[in-house]
């Protein structure tokens, strides 16, 4: 009796133990296989993450390259535009301020300006020429003569505002003027020059 009851305790405890190794197996099994599927899945989300990266640091430094080159492009026509800018107005601010300054210059362009105005067999339009204030006193006596012996008394002078010299010139009636100071004849005679300019200096 003893010796039955043994072998059924021996029995049912190696029966316990096997079932025990089996299920155990089978859960670190299951443990290994869960933890090589977090692996290989950390690994893919990583290897995503990195490409990602990569790609947005080519883009910006794409970007970043294609910004750099484009604000030195703009440096460089600035500088351009500045140098030619500066050589040209001092080539012309002396030059066209001491030209019109003289007072034959300035009798002969007013009177090639007014038979412009008054070609022959063409009715009179009535003008008025507005000088710079300062001109008066050197002015006003000769030109009045110079326009009358030439004109008749198809012209009326008047002295205001004008900063850089010259004169404008137009109808009595104001509808518009036309003109010839300083800083037109700079702005006209520059766009002549500039490329030139431009080419003497970069080609």
């Amino acid at each position: 009796m003893q010796n039955k009851l043994q072998e059924l305790t021996d029995k049912l405890y190696n029966e316990g133990v096997s079932k025990g190794k089996k299920e155990a197996g089978e859960i670190v099994s299951k443990a290994e296989k869960q933890a090589a599927d977090i692996i290989a899945e950390a690994k893919r989300q990583a290897e995503s993450i990195i490409k990602e990266a990569e790609k947005n640091a080519a883009e910006l430094s794409s970007k970043t390259d294609s910004d750099l080159k484009m604000a030195s492009r703009q440096a460089i026509a600035a500088l351009k535009q500045e140098t030619e800018n500066s050589i040209v107005a001092k080539a012309l601010k002396e030059n066209i301020s001491n030209a019109i300054d003289e007072k034959e210059f300035l009798r002969d362009l007013i009177l090639t300006v007014a038979k412009a105005f008054n070609p022959e067999k063409a009715q009179a339009v009535p003008l008025e020429t507005i000088l710079p204030e300062e001109m008066k006193a050197s002015l006003d006596t000769y030109l009045k003569e110079e326009l009358k012996k030439n004109l008749g008394s198809g012209m009326e002078i008047r002295y205001g505002k004008l900063k850089s010299g010259g004169f404008r010139i137009g109808p009595k009636d104001g509808s518009y003027t036309i003109g010839f100071t300083g800083d037109d004849f700079e702005a006209l005679i520059a766009e002549y020059l500039r490329p030139k300019t431009r080419e003497l200096l970069f080609g």
